[in-house]
This record gives structure tokens, C-alpha cells and sequence, in this order.
């Protein structure tokens, strides 16, 4: 089902109703209080764009495998804008880029029940036909500024869930080397040597080698020594 309304305050928050099951899209034109990552807002031009939140119930899942949710919804979007003939990349954790730009943001929130997933709520944000944006955005881009004609967002909301329905049967059916190595291989800057922050504010060189299948990021710093990092312990320097 998906359920399209006018305003809301967080299509995350209007997903815990227990109404709505899992598969259900929940997309609004305007939320009042949209929330991206690290607590940022997310900012979308009414009828421009596609802001919605995908209900799931992912039973099957342990805890500790969680990560696979966000392969599977990140590889979606991969697969959809192949569609629309658009190449990107996985910017770890959540984040779907065409080159070096940002074109989707996702907030995935997980509730748990013991030992396993009871409900995953995954608030995604496309920018589809926004041609204009804030200065206050350091890396935007649209579809539409990508293939040079408007799309109708439910063309593409349409081929998100079938996307989605193929990558979470692959999730159901145990495919998990397949995912992650899929993931892996569309992460942006991978085998690339950039510049990354430290929540103190220093900065090193490194070269992104994958991803743990619990989420971690795999660097190779200078001096050929392998680490791990967890999200918010460490940040992509996008200018340098």
C-alpha cells in the first residue's frame, strides 16, 4: 500500500502506526520536521520531489545483521536509477551519490524485540525534478539536472519497490554474500585514497578497501595498517 498525503510532521513517526505493515509506503509532500542523518533536517521542494518512509518487518533478522537492511535498501536505489540510465555509488553509510553529488538521503531506525528486528522504519528522500537548491547544501543534485528532462516521481517510486521487493527476497532467501559483496563493490571512492575527519576535527589519509558485513567501514591508512570505523566516528572530507 501506498498511502500519499499532503503534510505531515515525519513520515518516520506516521510509519510506527500500528495500521501500517510491512511493505507499506507512507509519502508526503511536505514534512514539517523531516530528519536526515546526524540529526541534520532534510529540505524538498513541494511536488518536486519523492520523500517518503517504507515500513518493514524484518522478523527474520538478528540484531547483529542489521547492516543487510541498509545493503538492500542502498542496492535498490542503485538498481532504480539504473533505470532511468543514472549510474551512482554508495556513499557509507546511507548515502546515494552520482558522481561527487548527493542524490538520496536515508534515515533507516531500527525497534527490536529481544534478540531480533520487530519493525525497521527507512525514511528515504530522492530529488527527482528540483532544479534549484539551497547554498546551504554543500552537494545537491536532482534527476532531473543528471538526465536533462523532468521524470514523473511515480515512475520512480514505482521502480524503487520493485527494486526493493527483488533485494529483500535475495535478504529472505540468505543471500548475504551476494548483497554484501554487491554493496561493496558500489561504494563510493572505493579503492580511492581521500582525505577523512575524526570527530575531534584531525584529519588522515586512507583508502576505503569495503565494508564489514555489521556495518564498519575498512580503511588502509598511510602507513598500510588496516581500521575499522563505526558510524559518527568518522566523516568523508568531500572538498579537499
Amino acid at each position: 500500500m501506498i498511502e500519499h498525503i499532503e503534510e505531515t510532521t515525519s513520515t518516520n513517526d506516521d510509519a510506527l502506526a500500528p495500521r501500517y505493515r510491512h511493505g507499506d509506503i507512507i509519502w508526503a509532500e511536505r514534512q514539517t520536521r523531516g530528519r536526515g542523518q546526524r540529526g541534520h533536517t532534510w529540505s524538498s521542494t513541494e511536488g518536486k520531489n519523492l520523500t517518503f518512509s517504507l515500513v518493514l518487518e524484518p522478523h527474520f533478522l538478528p540484531v547483529g545483521e542489521q547492516f543487510l537492511l541498509s545493503e538492500v535498501i542502498a542496492l535498490s536505489l542503485i538498481d532504480t536509477f539504473s533505470e532511468f540510465g543514472i549510474d551512482t555509488r554508495i556513499k557509507w553509510t546511507n548515502d546515494i551519490y552520482a558522481g561527487d553529488r548527493k542524490l538520496v538521503g536515508i534515515l533507516i531506525e531500527h525497534h527490536y524485540s529481544a534478540s531480533r528486528l520487530s519493525r525497521t522504519i527507512v525514511g528515504i528522500g530522492i530529488n527527482v525534478n528540483q532544479e534549484e537548491f539551497s547554498a546551504e547544501l554543500p552537494n545537491p543534485v536532482s534527476m532531473i539536472q543528471l538526465v536533462g528532462h523532468a521524470t514523473p516521481r511515480e515512475e520512480v517510486l514505482a521502480a524503487f519497490q520493485s527494486a526493493f521487493e527483488k533485494r529483500y527476497a535475495q535478504l529472505e532467501n540468505g543471500d548475504k554474500a551476494l548483497l554484501q559483496e554487491e554493496y561493496r563493490q558500489k561504494m563510493y571512492r572505493l579503492g580511492e585514497i581521500h582525505a577523512f575527519e575524526l570527530p575531534d576535527g584531525s584529519r588522515l589519509r586512507a583508502e576505503i578497501l569495503g565494508v564489514k558485513p555489521s556495518g564498519e567501514l575498512i580503511l588502509r591508512h598511510a602507513d598500510n595498517t588496516l581500521h575499522e570505523y563505526l558510524f559518527r566516528e568518522i566523516n568523508f572530507v568531500l572538498k579537499e
